[in-house]
């Protein structure tokens, strides 16, 4: 038997299908009426900001390894001897990398993401955080090296030392630019990869001359 809509039921319905065409509200033409749920579920966002694992991480890593860069900046700094070539090189990675560090441990507050901390294991140069590693980074026996070593020796190995360190952090920008989401994070990855290239071959020229 067919069942035949009451005349209020058939009204209230038109009403309701004319009120959902004339709408301006672009969401509900969306499945589910929401632009949110058309995101992909790995990604999250913040004040209009998309990010999403590779933005995390690259921000983790980083911090340590900026760090690592301005403590050997900070070594060399304190030695008498040194060529002023390298101590400028060393006064523009710190000038560079802290503002830096600012930044993305601003990012992780704002994404709801742990700081890193003490508690990764540094290895053999290497850096782990679960199933990553930070290249480039150098163990308490390269830093100490580094702390003992004077004059001309001690420019030579600071030199040989960041080189190493500065493929590392572009290994880990790379990454970022191919893997995050997050558009401010993105543009500094691609300025770490310009700049410590450069940076890069200055070193080796500076090497190429003691």
């Amino acid at each position: 038997m067919k069942r035949i809509l009451a005349p209020s039921l058939v009204l209230a319905t038109a009403l309701t299908l004319a009120a959902c065409a004339g709408s301006d509200d672009p969401t509900m033409d969306m499945p589910g009426g929401s632009m949110s749920e058309s995101a992909p579920a790995s990604d999250d966002a913040h004040d209009g900001e998309t990010f999403n694992d590779a933005d995390v991480m690259f921000a983790q890593m980083m911090i340590p390894h900026h760090q690592q860069a301005i403590e050997m900046s900070d070594v060399i700094l304190g030695k008498d001897g040194i060529d002023s070539q390298i101590t400028d090189l060393a006064t523009q990675i710190k000038q560079a990398q802290g503002p830096e560090i600012g930044q993305l441990t601003t990012w992780l507050d704002e994404w709801g993401a742990e700081q890193p901390d003490d508690s990764m294991d540094m290895d053999q140069g290497d850096m782990d955080m679960g199933d990553e590693s930070m290249d480039g980074m150098m163990s308490e026996e390269d830093m100490q090296a580094l702390e003992d070593a004077q004059g001309e020796e001690a420019g030579r190995l600071f030199l040989e030392q960041m080189i190493v360190h500065h493929e590392g952090a572009i290994e880990m920008a790379q990454t970022e630019v191919e893997d995050g989401a997050h558009e401010a994070a993105i543009e500094m990855a691609s300025t770490i990869v310009s700049t410590q290239s450069r940076e890069i071959r200055t070193m080796e020229d500076l090497l190429a001359g003691m």
